[in-house]
């Protein structure tokens, strides 16, 4: 059997090796998993990794050393189990005559439904009726609760990849009035318009989700101005990653009660002080960076599988047949990958 190979620079991190998908690794070759590789020099953990057909990296890798690219030895594939990969992967060998796949669209529909259930609870007051009926109410109140539906709302969406993509087919049987914005994409839905400035998107727009990567053009680029535009009652949607939005700017609109917010990601370190004010504003849903984790946490039993476990079966299996494999990394994606 050819040898597979993973370094976890400490211990193997859970969620992605759980023990039914390292048992299926095992069915398909000869899985070695090495902990504490940190404690490796880089040339010692090249050494290892060019003995191996299959080098495997995951959340919680040591980082792959960049010498492989000119002399990879026995080493002929990178399969890349999780999301971003930069801190494990360098661009070198991306470049390389190795290929590197990623987990693709692993994360896309858990991610979109995240996105999904954000906006509805926003459009309809969700966490507002909720507090109305912990506060021992039942009927809405006299002025009622802000509340709005999915049908004709002008809706943005900043960035298509694959979480965009797969957000706009969920939200498009609702029939919203769909703009996109994204330069980097070559085509949207006919029923869609694209947008060329992130002006034109937030121009008229009665919510905007976000679906970019984080870059140096994307990191603050949702600025204070470009939320003001947004109309009184306005929804901003982010599961993408905090640091693409003027933060303090958002948190004032915000404060002052005339946007409403639902935000899984936050800027760094994307947690919030337990006395800061707006874990109790009615008009802001926060859901901890945990949308797309899956409930509970079950690494051991039989169906302890999420998709990225069986994208990376699926193109191990396909290496070792000789096939074509599905969602290999080049640079352009590698530098927009977040």
């Amino acid at each position: 059997m050819k040898k597979l190979l993973h370094l976890a620079a400490g211990t193997a991190e859970p969620r992605a090796w759980t023990r039914p998908f390292v048992k299926r690794l095992r069915e398909l070759g000869d899985l070695e998993i090495v902990e504490h590789s940190d404690r490796m020099s880089d040339e010692e953990a090249a050494t290892r990794i060019r003995e191996c057909e299959v080098l495997i990296t995951s959340w919680g890798a040591r980082s792959t050393p960049v010498s492989l690219a000119a002399n990879p030895g026995r080493l002929r594939y990178i399969c890349h189990l999780t999301g971003a990969m930069g801190q494990y992967i360098p661009v070198e060998l991306i470049e390389s005559a190795i290929p590197v796949t990623y987990w693709g669209d692993a994360q896309a529909r858990a991610v979109a439904e995240g996105a999904m259930l954000l906006l509805l609870a926003s459009l309809k007051g969700l966490r507002e009726r909720i507090d109305h009926v912990e506060e021992g109410h039942w009927r809405p109140p006299e002025q009622g609760f802000r509340s709005s539906m999915l049908w004709n709302l002008s809706l943005g969406i900043y960035g298509y990849g694959m979480i965009g993509r797969t957000f706009v087919d969920m939200v498009r049987p609702f029939k919203p009035r769909i703009r996109i914005f994204d330069p980097f994409a070559p085509d949207i839905p006919a029923d869609c318009e694209r947008v060329e400035s992130l002006e034109a998107l937030f121009d008229g727009a009665q919510a905007v989700a976000i679906h970019a990567g984080w870059t140096d053009e994307t990191a603050g680029s949702v600025t204070a101005d470009l939320l003001a535009t947004l109309p009184d009652g306005g929804i901003l949607i982010n599961t993408a990653r905090g640091a693409i939005v003027d933060q303090e700017a958002l948190f004032a609109e915000l404060e002052s009660g005339r946007l409403r917010a639902g935000l899984d990601v936050l800027v760094p370190p994307e947690k919030l002080p337990a006395e800061h004010p707006a874990r109790r504003w009615p008009n802001l849903v926060l859901t901890a960076h945990s949308l797309s984790q899956p409930f509970p946490k079950d690494y051991v039993s039989d169906d302890a599988f999420e998709p990225m476990h069986h994208i990376c079966l699926d193109n191990v299996r396909r290496h070792l047949a000789g096939e074509e494999l599905t969602f290999v990394m080049d640079r352009g994606r590698y530098e927009l990958s977040t």
